[in-house]
Formats: C-alpha cells, structure tokens, sequence
C-alpha cells in the first residue's frame, strides 16, 4: 500500500475480482428465514433490507450470513439455505442490489453439524426437536457438543462424500445466484471445524487422527468447491485459529500449518476468527483480540487473511492494515449498530466510497 492514511480505501484484488475498499462485512445469521414449507432457507424482505443497507452504507464486500448446504446443515430451522432453485431465485434479488452499489456479494457455505437443530438465539438457543421443526444433527463422532446438546450420528464415509458434494452443488448454485465470492465455513465449532479438532474428532479411519486425516474432509470440500467456483472468482475459507484449549484441541501453529495447505489448494484469503467447538472455556475478549491470530498467518504464510473480533474503531481497523496485520478488516457488531461505518470512516480518513445518488447530501 502505497498509503497508511488511506489503507482502508484501498481497493482489494483476488483473482479477477476487485473489492473497493478493506471494509466488510463477516457472516452474522439472522435466523430470520422461514422454518418449513416451500419458502424454508429462502431469503426475505427482512434479509434484502439488512444487506442493502450496509451496501448503501458503502462496505465493500458483504459476505452472506452461514448459509447451509442442505436442510440438516443448518444452524436452526430459521437459517438460509441454497440446497434449492427457489433459494436461488430469491438471493439474486440481493446480490443485483449489492453489486448495482459496487459492493462485492459473496456468501458463506455452511454446515452446522453437532451444533444444527438449535432454536434462535433470543429464545435461548437451545437444541429442538421435531415439535419445533428440528431434526437429528450428525458429526465426525458421536460427542456432544455440551451437555444441552443430544449425541449426533457418527457420519459414515459415504456420508462424508455426500456432504462433500452437498458443499459442490450449493457453490453452483451461489454462482448462479450472482456470488462473487465464496466463503468455506471451517470456523466456530461446525461440521468442518468438528473434523479438524481433535476435540471433536475421535475417529480412527482415514478421516481421523492425525493432522493429515483429520484435514482432510476440509480440503476434500475446499477441493469440489474449487473445481466448480471459476478460476477467476476467489475462493475464502473461515477458521477458528484456535479453540482456547491447554491442550487437545486445534491450535495456533495448526491455523499456520493448514493456511500453507488451503493455499496449495486453491484458497485465495484465509477468514480467521477463535473458539467455538470446545463449550465452557474462557475467551480473553477485547478489542481486537483476534487479530493476532490473523497477523501471525499473514506474516508466515503467503495466504492473504482478513481479520475479525471487536474491531469498532476508525483508527483501530486503519492501524490494523497499515501495520500489516490483515488485509481487510472484518466489522460484524459495529455493522449492525451503524450500517454506514464505511463511509463515516472514509470522510474521517479522507477516504472515497460509493455514496448513493441519493444520499448526496449527506456528503
């Protein structure tokens, strides 16, 4: 960057897309679709009004909240879905907004795994059963999240492979939904981190064990997606860089070690966020506090990273990439509370961002 003043606004390029400025938008669902019927996992007014207003506010890349890959994929029965053309159709309207804004669309391919089949989080969160629309969650291995949790079903190997082309087919469907990009959800305790923790995954065969087994249902999924997401459209992956752990789970230097191996496959920009598969551990939370995590890939691996957790600050998410941190900073709480952050950064920095015709006179 040829300027710390203005590294906030300074476009970013992966591949053949290019993203107006380092200000986005991380994946925070809403839980706001409905549960059943034919409009279940479909976007509505409600998730159109959310995204078109960060868009207008001028973030330059919004990436779509945990999306599932199939109806059990999800983390509670109001979650999106794209295992449908019906959810397709309806997501274009949203993309066609966010890009006619010049904010980049992508979204985050999700599966919740052990976590799936929770109520909303403002009813408590807690795991429901078929009287409330839910169903029975499966993981790596039959080990419950917490003791709120019921045990999942251990997925065979054929199981495995159809998740795998869940992850497939769901990546062809957001290309056809107008996504640029496309996020792996790899973070947070869902399916995919199951399989990389040792915590989590208690396996013996060729998916468990080891750092070269318990990987390799990621790279499985980062490889189909791959093969169908163009080569000239970027492709993220989300981690939980670490699981807050003494021991026995995911760590810092395996975060450092699986960056190089997503690269190798064809990842294009490492999402790195903490925690979330291990239940009952103490979170050191402050501004920042992830940010770290995401500095010490960047500064040893050649994968781009964007970083994420309690970043609210102007000067804070400039200093981040000036000083080389990360090469986007993610905004996720403070978006909510002020959809046009982006913009109010820009006039503090001096910075240029889209301002909607009709917002001129904010100027």
């Amino acid at each position: 960057m040829e300027s710390a003043v203005t590294a906030l606004f300074e476009p970013c390029i992966l591949r053949d897309v290019t993203i107006p400025n380092r200000v986005w938008m991380p994946p925070m669902c809403q839980y706001s679709a409905a549960p059943e019927g034919p409009e279940t996992g479909v976007p509505n007014d409600w998730h159109f009004a959310h995204y078109a207003a960060r868009a207008t506010g001028g973030t330059g890349l919004i990436i779509v909240e945990a999306t599932a890959v199939s109806p059990e994929g999800r983390i509670s029965p109001y979650d999106l879905g794209i295992w449908n053309d019906t959810q397709v159709e309806a997501f274009r309207r949203i993309t066609r907004f966010l890009a006619s804004q010049g904010t980049v669309p992508a979204i985050q391919l999700a599966h919740a795994g052990r976590k799936a089949s929770t109520d909303r989080p403002w009813k408590g969160g807690d795991p429901v059963g078929p009287d409330a629309h839910g169903w029975d969650s499966v993981a790596p291995s039959p080990i419950a999240f917490d003791d709120r949790h019921p045990v999942p079903a251990e997925l065979t190997v054929d199981q495995i492979k159809d998740v795998v082309g869940q992850f497939a087919a769901a990546a062809r469907r957001a290309l056809a939904a107008g996504f640029e990009i496309a996020e792996i959800h790899g973070a947070h305790g869902y399916l995919i981190n199951e399989f990389l923790s040792p915590h989590s995954n208690h396996r013996t065969d060729a998916y468990g064990g080891s750092y070269e087994n318990r990987t390799r249902f990621a790279l499985e999924v980062v490889d189909a997606v791959r093969e169908v997401w163009p080569q000239d459209k970027p492709l993220f992956f989300r981690v939980s860089a670490t699981e807050w752990l003494d021991e026995g789970g995911w760590s810092a230097d395996d975060t450092v070690r699986f960056a190089a191996d997503l690269r190798a496959h064809g990842v294009d920009l490492l999402d790195v966020s903490t925690g979330g598969n291990a239940s009952g551990v103490r979170i050191p939370t402050g501004p920042g506090y992830q940010v770290p995590f995401a500095a010490r890939v960047k500064q040893e691996t050649t994968l781009p990273v964007a970083a994420v957790g309690l970043i609210t600050d102007v000067e804070q998410a400039e200093k981040i990439l000036a000083n080389g941190e990360a090469d986007a900073v993610l905004l996720g709480r403070e978006l909510l509370r002020n959809p046009s952050w982006a913009r109010l950064a820009a006039r503090e920095l001096g910075g240029e961002v889209r301002v909607p015709d009709q917002y001129h006179r904010s100027v």
